[in-house]
């Protein structure tokens, strides 16, 4: 079995929904491993990764519009020392995905047809984010 491993950077852009497939799908198309699974980790607590449809920019705007209602700011949090968006940014990072894992064939990400690969900002200032990726196969 071989592995390859990158961590790619992405600049920050405020929140919402940022894809990060062509990135992702470029490395893996280069990393030489034509079956296996694809595993992408954020290491942070307020930004997350999610697959969602991106061919209708609708469906990001309220799955956005969901969660801030969903979780608001300024809802009495006790942990607001960092801004009125960190408690809330935590919340929605705990009902999300710190990981997905996807799978690899003929050396192409095998994500559905109106699929994607998106980081998910939580908090407003924008942030560089890290996403790790690992990918096992042959």
């Amino acid at each position: 079995m071989k592995q390859a491993m990158k961590r790619i950077s992405v600049p920050g852009r405020g929140p919402g929904l940022h894809d990060i497939t062509p990135a992702v799908a470029g490395w893996v198309g280069e990393a030489g491993i034509r079956a296996g699974l694809l595993t992408a980790f954020i290491p942070h607590t307020s930004a997350t990764l999610l697959i969602s449809e991106n061919a209708d920019e609708n469906v990001l705007r309220d799955m956005e519009a969901f969660f801030a209602k969903l979780v608001p700011e300024g809802a009495g949090y006790l942990h607001e020392n960092e801004g009125p968006d960190d408690m809330p940014a935590h919340i929605r990072s705990a009902l999300t995905h710190t990981h997905v894992v996807i799978p690899v064939m003929e050396g192409r990400l095998q994500l559905g047809t109106w699929q994607g690969l998106f980081l998910f900002e939580h908090r407003a200032e924008p942030r560089k984010r890290d996403v790790i990726l690992h990918l096992a196969g042959e």
